[in-house]
Formats: C-alpha cells, sequence, structure tokens
C-alpha cells in the first residue's frame, strides 16, 4: 500500500511516463482490480497511477458509498482492502487515524504524532495557524486543507536560520514543507506543511506532495524547491529507518 500510495501522489505530476520507484508491481495489482470492474481501460493498465487511474480510483472509492475526502483518488486502507478481496493481500498499510482538537484546529493522529517528532527534533514548541479538514476555510490555501493532513504552522519570534531549521524538522519526519513568505502569496510567513502519504489529503495537497517530490515548490507557478534539502521519507519510512 505505501508504495501504490506514493505513486499516486507522483505519477500526476510528472511530465513523463517514468514509474515510481518500487511500485510497479503494486500499481498493475490495482489497476487489473479496477479494470476487471470495468473502471479502467485496459491500455492503462501499466504501472504508472497517473491522472487516468487516479480517476478511475475515486470512481471505485465512490461506488462503495465513500464521498469528500474519502473518495479522492488515493488507496485507502479500507477501500484497497475491499478491491484486492480473493486478489491480493494489503501490505504495509497507511492510516491517517482520527480527527483530533490540537490548539483549537482539527487534524489527525497520524499528523499529531508527525508534529510531535518534529517538535523533538527541533527542541521547540510549534504553533498551528491552521490545520485539516478546512474545506473553504481560507481561500488563499487553494483547497490545501480541505483533507487531511496540511497544516500551516505559525513562525512568529523565528528568525531565518529558526524558520529554514523548523521546515527541515518537518521534512525529516515525512511532511512536504516550504517557509511561505508575503512576496510569494496573499499571506503573511508562515510555514506550510503538507503529511506524505496521508491517505486524506485533498486533490491539491496530493498535487503538492507530487511537486515536492520532483523538486518543486509546491506553489501553482510549479517554481523550484526553496526549501532545505533532505532526504525525503514518508512517516513510516521514518520510523523504519
Amino acid at each position: 500500500m505505501e508504495a501504490a500510495v506514493k505513486a499516486a501522489q507522483i505519477d500526476p505530476r510528472r511530465s513523463d511516463s517514468t514509474l515510481t520507484p518500487g511500485a510497479k508491481a503494486s500499481v498493475l495489482l490495482i489497476e487489473r482490480a479496477l479494470r476487471d470492474r470495468h473502471l479502467l481501460d485496459a491500455k492503462w493498465v501499466d504501472g504508472y497511477f497517473g491522472t487516468t487511474t487516479v480517476a478511475a480510483y475515486t470512481k471505485y472509492q465512490k461506488s462503495l458509498g465513500y464521498t469528500g475526502v474519502a473518495a479522492n483518488g488515493l488507496p485507502g486502507k479500507a477501500s484497497l482492502a475491499k478491491l484486492g478481496a480473493g486478489r491480493f493481500t494489503v501490505t504495509r498499510t497507511i492510516g491517517p487515524g482520527t480527527r483530533v482538537s490540537t490548539g483549537g484546529f482539527v487534524i489527525n493522529t497520524r499528523t499529531r504524532s508527525m508534529l510531535a517528532e518534529a517538535k523533538r527534533l527541533l527542541g521547540r514548541n510549534l504553533v498551528l495557524e491552521q490545520g485539516s479538514y478546512n474545506p473553504g476555510g481560507d481561500p488563499t490555501s487553494a483547497g490545501t486543507h480541505d483533507g487531511g493532513g496540511v497544516v500551516d504552522i505559525s513562525v512568529k519570534g523565528m528568525n531565518s536560520a529558526t524558520r529554514t531549521a523548523t521546515a527541515r524538522a518537518l521534512r525529516q519526519v515525512g511532511f512536504a514543507a516550504w517557509v511561505r513568505s508575503p512576496a510569494q502569496g496573499n499571506w503573511p510567513w508562515h510555514i506550510h506543511a503538507a503529511a506524505i502519504s496521508d491517505t486524506d489529503l485533498s486533490s491539491q495537497a496530493q498535487h503538492q506532495v507530487g511537486d515536492y517530490y520532483l523538486g518543486l515548490n509546491g506553489l501553482a507557478g510549479r517554481g523550484r524547491d526553496d526549501g532545505p534539502k533532505v532526504t525525503i521519507r514518508t512517516w513510516e519510512e521514518y520510523q523504519r529507518r
């Protein structure tokens, strides 16, 4: 599951048909199952989890009665198990966990654990300015906070070096994280962080994560990544390191 979810974030953002390393076999199992449910044409069964496969998976999720972020095209643990029944076993599962309130904002328990570890690495507290599951709450966020896994962090009292160190710590534990400045958009200084492979990510946040893997800055203009360089890992990969 981890490999397939990663591919579903990265592949739609590629300018070519390069496969996500380590994901082909898992993606093929999913695509074949979608094909056999008449949700995906055979020509798209290629191990590439691009926009067509994402759209097919969304149709499958909706056929199960899922709506909103539960029908976002990312393979969730429950939907993937149903798709694989009698065909394949789902391993290395990912779950966002339950929704909780932290500092007055709603996030999920996976995100909460990631933030706690980033705080430990950084040696300082992190204050949220915006949480997750906030559809339409901030028009400048372009829908990235509509689902789970995405937070904005206050940089009040931080100098440039501390802002960069905070983004680095967030990246180390599995966030696609960037320091955002007023020069980039209609917002104050803050850090925007999207939890890689959170299966509740909105489609806009999925695109940001995919761009992060491709060395981009997660903004609409798709400029080069301007954040600290780290080895890109998911939260699950970080815990196994």
